[in-house]
């Protein structure tokens, strides 16, 4: 049973997902199961996500993907670098055959010489160099210019972001010795995070109509549309950005300066200068413009402050996931989760008594990513659906219901649990 890996987010699932899907299938043979590691209800850009983990797990599935699990939300929140780590550990801890990604190139060749060039053990430091004799260069650049002079030629590919990511999946390959095998396949389509349409647009293109009140059906694949516009007609939306700048400013405000230094990427005085900004802020994208710097971007500082609102602190990214939470499966994935119940090196939480498995480290991420959902939800359009329901299970911690996804009638025997998971599976 061949299996290929997706790393994503699917904010929200759409048209040029369903197409890099079916590219994936064709060039794995056609017959592999798909497995889609996927963000929580935080994404790697610092924001909410436009609809929560349980709803784009399920219109996933009703697109195509057989096995959706979760990425705890320490690797979702972090850096290209962490959130890359995190999400292949996951597949290689599940015997994934293929990674699966979407990059600016197809040339394979071309990437894996820069992921070469950042496992050498000298070339971080060579960067920081760099960087200290040019405090007005950012890391991105600074990363660039030395591979260029490395490499003894230009490298277009490192400004441009799905190919970035790309070259971090490969690192993260190459320096574990991981047995699964690279799969890219050419973006088509709106570029990443571009607002303008296409035949195939962006999910920030879908996302900006959203903010306008738009719901542009035709953009979505049918199955996901199907999905993702029950929830918006339920108030299970997040689209209103003041709602979700008062809900972050006011967390923020309660916290010290020295919650601030121990962020993920708190370094060069990241978190002193965050809580500077903070402290002249009246309104959280103010506080976000006034934090960013040329050496400290403004998705950085995004990713910090959610962070920083959620309690997430330096250590908590460290290593790898310590388990694998099982969002949706349909019946193929089913079949391939009875398997990994032998097989997988980590736990499978697929319901709530399987959080007894969990302890230390692991179930203090699972608990942070628990704790996350009860905040997301304050986010959503319909107030009726921010109340804070508990779900018994018999214990103090655990999460929240496994969802199943079936072809035909939508189930709905969990979408109570939706609203609140804070302990609870």
């Amino acid at each position: 049973m061949k299996t290929v890996g997706i790393a994503a987010e699917y904010n929200p699932f759409h048209r040029g997902h369903a197409v890099h899907l079916q590219e994936s299938l064709q060039k794995s043979g056609g017959d592999a199961i798909v497995i889609a590691v996927m963000s929580g209800d935080f994404v790697q850009r610092g924001e909410a996500a436009v609809f929560s983990k349980f709803a784009r797990a399920e219109a996933a599935c009703r697109s195509g993907v057989d096995l959706v699990i979760e990425l705890p939300l320490p690797w979702s929140l972090a850096s290209a670098e962490g959130f890359a780590a995190g999400a292949v550990s996951l597949l290689e801890a599940l015997h994934t055959d293929w990674l699966s990604f979407g990059s600016e190139t197809a040339n394979l060749n071309d990437l894996e010489e820069v992921a070469e060039l950042f496992c050498r053990p000298d070339f971080p430091r060579a960067v920081s160099d760099s960087m200290k004799m040019h405090p007005n260069c950012s890391f991105p650049a600074a990363r660039q210019e030395l591979a260029e002079e490395q490499l003894g030629k230009k490298l277009p590919i490192l400004q441009q972001p799905n190919n970035i990511l790309a070259v971090e999946y490969l690192k993260a390959i190459r320096m574990h010795d991981w047995k699964i095998r690279p799969l890219p396949v050419l973006r088509k389509g709106g570029g990443h995070d571009v607002l303008t349409s296409s035949d195939l647009p962006s999910a920030a293109y879908i996302r900006s109509k959203m903010e306008e009140g738009r719901w542009p059906a035709e953009l979505f694949s049918p199955e996901a549309e199907y999905v993702l516009h029950h929830e918006r007609e339920k108030g299970r939306a997040v689209s209103d950005r003041g709602v979700q700048g008062l809900c972050m400013l006011s967390r923020l405000r309660f916290l010290s300066e020295e919650a601030f230094q121990n962020l993920p990427d708190a370094k060069d005085g990241a978190g002193e200068r965050m809580y500077r900004a903070l402290r002249k802020s009246t309104d959280y994208e103010t506080f976000l413009r006034q934090a960013a710097s040329r050496r400290l971007p403004l998705a950085r500082v995004r990713r910090m402050a959610i962070c920083a609102a959620l309690g997430i602190g330096e250590d908590d990214s460290r290593g790898f996931p310590l388990y694998a939470r099982v969002l949706a499966f349909n019946e193929k994935g089913k079949l391939l989760l009875h398997d990994l119940s032998r097989t997988a090196e980590v736990p499978l939480l697929t319901k709530a008594a399987h959080v007894r498995k969990l302890s230390g480290k692991a179930e203090n991420d699972f608990q942070l990513g628990a704790r996350a959902h009860d905040f997301y939800t304050l986010f959503y359009t319909g107030k009726e659906e921010r109340i804070y329901v508990q779900i018994k299970t018999g214990r103090k911690s655990g999460g929240h219901n496994r969802l199943r996804v079936r072809h035909g009638k939508r189930d709905r025997y969990n979408v109570r649990g939706r609203r609140s998971e804070s302990g609870r599976l």
